[in-house]
């Protein structure tokens, strides 16, 4: 155990049993201040690097204490990691194609866009941002390549759950208004709901082959149609 005395551009001059010891600036801590002082009169428990000529070469490490407690929490952290669990993160970074969450000990998880909710996120950033705490559910765990998947909308209200049953708003014949979510070769994808998305198909569109179907249906507006065929199963909806 150890005291930071001062703070120089190389590292720290700290107090051990009455001598004086050397902590390399990179030696102090696994994640590097902008500021070195912040340090400075902290009490710390370091690890002897090196010790010769009676002391006057004396160099000590905290970051090798830390990393190795990091590493036991990781273990620690990875043992209680099965598909299913349910466990609190911090988020440490936002992309384009999801989230990584810290789930304790350095192991992340990657919280993919499609597994943000049941409706279509088309940001990431609409549901995470760097240094908040998230509660997701493991989906899946690959020891070979150290990935983990990690999922939020299986702990919301599964909407499909009550599509088609007796007293839902979409069943076979009803008559919906929609909105235009985005397009296909093939034909429209329509909102009926939050997190129920239904085909409107091209030859269902009432349009002839030479007419656009993005121009005739810009995304966001409201369409109009009736629920010809549901597919619970496969969570789709003919329109």
């Amino acid at each position: 155990e150890g005291k930071v005395e001062r703070a120089g551009k190389a590292g720290f001059d700290v107090t051990i049993a009455r001598q004086r010891a050397f902590c390399p600036l990179s030696q102090i801590d696994t994640i590097r201040q902008a500021d070195p002082a912040v340090h400075v009169g902290r009490v710390y428990t370091f690890r002897i690097l090196e010790y010769a000529d009676n002391g006057r070469k004396f160099v000590v490490s905290r970051r090798a204490i830390l990393e190795d407690e990091q590493k036991a929490r990781a273990a620690e952290v990875r043992r209680a990691l099965a598909p299913g669990a349910v466990v609190t993160g911090r988020v440490v970074s936002v992309r384009d194609f999801g989230a990584f969450v810290d789930l304790g000990g350095g192991v992340q998880g990657l919280l993919h866009v499609s597994e943000m909710g049941w409706d279509r996120v088309s940001s990431p950033a609409q549901v995470a941002v760097p240094g908040q705490d998230i509660t997701v559910q493991v989906l899946r765990v690959d020891d070979a390549n150290g990935q983990i998947a990690l999922g939020l909308k299986q702990l919301l209200a599964d909407p499909w759950t009550t599509v088609g049953q007796p007293g839902s708003a979409i069943t076979v014949g009803a008559k919906l208004r929609g909105t235009v979510e985005r397009h296909a070769p093939f034909g429209v994808f329509i909102t009926l709901a939050p997190g129920i998305t239904g085909l409107l198909p091209g030859n269902e569109t009432g349009l002839g082959r030479d007419q656009d179907l993005r121009k005739a249906f810009p995304a966001g507006r409201e369409v109009d149609v009736i629920v010809l065929v549901i597919d619970a199963d496969k969570r789709r909806v003919r329109l």
